[in-house]
């Protein structure tokens, strides 16, 4: 028989409300990821609560403008482990067309929008569309993990 070797615990917090599929709702999803931000002890101006926020206001916008279904609202969840700093925003709408990832960064630019997806892409460590139950899909980013 051989002894299992003790896992390290990994701490994870949550954050998870849902928004109206508005203006208004796309501003407080990133007004309360910044406060949960400040819970979790990382304040405004340092770079990843400043990129977890910028990312936020952009995925948030998204389902917000492109992603909205009358009568329907977005959700946020924030996913931070604590060990590596990593957090993981997701933003789930309920309208079924997904942004394709082979387009973005290719806004006209004389276009008043049309970038939201090439800044996630440019400051975020990773990202993507999933399928989610129900109708719909989840956009996510990732950030990159603090080595120390």
């Amino acid at each position: 028989m051989t002894a299992q070797q003790a896992q390290p615990l990994v701490t994870v917090s949550v954050f998870t409300y849902t928004f109206p599929a508005t203006r208004l709702g796309a501003s407080l999803a990133r007004r309360f990821a910044s406060g949960q931000l400040g819970d979790w002890g990382i304040p405004p101006g340092a770079p990843l609560h400043d990129t977890v926020a910028l990312i936020v206001a952009e995925l948030a916008a998204n389902a917000a403008r492109h992603g909205r279904v009358p009568g329907r609202n977005f959700e946020l969840r924030l996913l931070y482990e604590h060990e590596t700093a990593v957090v993981r925003i997701e933003v789930s709408d309920t309208h079924p067309r997904r942004p394709d990832p082979s387009t973005v960064g290719m806004a006209d630019p004389d276009a008043d929008g049309g970038r939201g997806l090439a800044l996630v892409e440019a400051v975020a460590h990773r990202w993507g569309v999933d399928d989610r139950t129900g109708p719909g899909k989840t956009v996510w980013a990732q950030t990159e993990p603090v080595v120390s």
